[in-house]
């Protein structure tokens, strides 16, 4: 195995906190193979790449040649977990719990070696402890305890129902550490709470307790909100080249060294090196953001894909071409400019479409439109929102 102070920099690289570093540090100069366990609720048929974040870290263990446990948490899913939420999860079907996981580990193994992943469904263990061992596990801990977790303080506070079943996910979690004797449990930083369940619950259990790794959160496309399906700011792991690249080119020049931090797998010292650049002048943040693009489109759809979104990139911006494969539409009976990118797809909903035509972010051949009352005259024209989305829509 890699020397120790090495390994332990390669896996804090990132890393938000790690609960106590020490243990860990003495955990690999033990020098056994260690357990390391993520679980994922199948709660979305898709990942993204905010999911990655925890999955490229759990790659990084699996390189370290230790074992590598992905939990499919079909049993905690049916639950829901409340971290970070004002509101209880509907709860799905077992059907849809099993379509999503169904998914999950095929979407998994483009980070992590399917030869030396070991995928378990935490069904195997929590759905046979029965009534008596839920009442038993439940003894472990107090509604007090429960309520230092700081989004149940805040629906407590505000009157916001919280269901008993949902103080039952924390005790769950904890106990697939139990039963799995882990070593080394990964999650956000959302998780916390969570993941230090587990910790108690292993010492409850006389176990050596398991050391707690979160990583931060990776902020969506919007800049504001954590990327999620929900938000709607997301970039799935099975978008295409295109709408893959083009994400991540819309980007922020500031959000865009998050994604560098957290995603890319270039040594630190190459990304200071980027930001050096960009700060000076030297390097056009552009170029930079032209580069974490096909570095992750070349992760997920292979190196070819990767030079082939930067140079149709080129081609399409810096030369002013367009697209070859724009979408075509026809419409009569127009009703409103804002209507028709709706109908189109090109925007979400008339209120986003106006928003962007006040941010001079639409344009119809070539030219920006700043009039969001202005007719739409019959004929055939390309329009543009943003810097990736193009329609070419005949008005009869």
């Amino acid at each position: 195995m890699v020397a120790v102070e090495e390994a332990l920099r390669e896996i804090a690289r990132g890393a938000q906190e790690i609960i106590p570093l020490e243990e860990l540090k003495q955990k690999l100069e033990s020098g056994r193979q260690l357990t390391i366990k993520l679980g994922m609720d199948p709660t979305a048929p898709d990942i993204h790449l905010g999911h990655t974040v925890i999955l490229n870290k759990l790659r990084t263990f699996q390189n370290l040649g230790h074992k590598v446990i992905l939990i499919i948490g079909d049993f905690t899913a049916s639950v829901g977990d409340p971290s970070g939420k004002n509101a209880t999860r509907p709860q799905l079907s077992r059907e849809q719990i099993m379509a999503n996981a169904q998914t999950y580990a095929e979407q998994a193994f483009k980070v992590l070696d399917k030869e030396k992943t070991e995928i378990r469904y935490n069904s195997e263990w929590l759905s046979t402890l029965g009534a008596e061992g839920v009442i038993r596990l439940a003894s472990k801990l107090t509604v007090a305890r429960m309520l230092e977790r700081e989004d149940f303080t805040k629906r407590y506070q505000s009157g916001q129902p919280i269901a008993i079943h949902e103080f039952l996910y924390p005790l769950f979690q904890g106990y697939d550490s139990v039963a799995l004797k882990c070593d080394v449990e990964l999650g956000g930083t959302d998780q916390k709470f969570n993941l230090l369940m587990g910790r108690e619950l292993q010492k409850d259990a006389g176990l050596e307790p398991q050391v707690v790794l979160m990583m931060p959160l990776l902020v969506g496309l919007d800049g504001v909100k954590k990327m999620s399906k929900s938000a709607g700011n997301y970039i799935g792991v099975h978008d295409s080249v295109a709408d893959m690249f083009g994400k991540i080119m819309s980007l922020s020049d500031e959000l865009m060294w998050s994604y560098y931090d957290l995603l890319s797998f270039r040594p630190v010292a190459e990304i200071e090196e980027l930001k050096r650049k960009c700060a000076s002048g030297e390097m056009n943040p552009r170029d930079a953001k032209l580069e974490l693009g096909r570095e992750i489109v070349a992760r997920y759809h292979g190196e070819d894909a990767g030079r082939e979104a930067v140079e149709g990139f080129i081609n399409q911006f810096a030369k002013g071409a367009l697209p070859e494969d724009i979408p075509e539409f026809t419409f009569s009976n127009v009703q409103s400019l804002a209507n028709m990118l709706k109908d189109a797809g090109l925007v979400a909903s008339t209120s986003e479409a106006l928003r962007m035509i006040k941010q001079n972010a639409i344009k119809c051949e070539g030219e920006v439109v700043t009039d969001p009352k202005a007719p739409v005259a019959p004929g055939t024209r390309v329009y543009q929102v943003g810097k990736r989305r193009f329609a070419r829509i005949t008005v009869a």
